[in-house]
């Protein structure tokens, strides 16, 4: 199982990135895709998540109206398109692929993608 983040970078604030994350080694269309972020000193910061077959989309109310989730089934990647970045939206942001069975969870993770929002 591996989930790879890429997209990351500096950019200035009211500037746009775009997030990819690449899955492989599991039934990527089976699973929720969720961002998240960290900045440092805070606590991982849930921002969005879209189902596996990627009709139904959530954000947190700090994103919302500002970032996009989505994802390529035919592909294996999720995106999550930023726009009008501030400087508190610098963080590693994470993808994470969640899904729940009843017999357990399986939930995995990327290595993260360092966002710098800066002047």
């Amino acid at each position: 199982v591996q989930l790879v983040e890429s997209g990351g970078g500096l950019v200035q604030p009211g500037g746009s990135l775009t997030l990819s994350c690449a899955a492989s080694g599991f039934a990527f269309n089976q699973f929720l895709m969720r961002w998240y972020r960290q900045a440092p000193g805070k606590e991982r910061e849930f921002l969005a998540t879209i189902t596996g077959p990627g009709g139904s989309r959530q954000y947190s109310e700090d994103v919302k109206g500002r970032f996009t989730i989505s994802r390529d089934n035919n592909k294996n990647t999720a995106s999550l398109q930023m726009n009008n970045l501030q400087p508190e939206d610098t963080a590693v942001y994470y993808c994470n692929a969640f899904k729940s069975t009843s017999r357990a969870d399986y939930d995995y993770w990327g290595q993260g993608t360092q966002v710098t929002v800066s002047s």
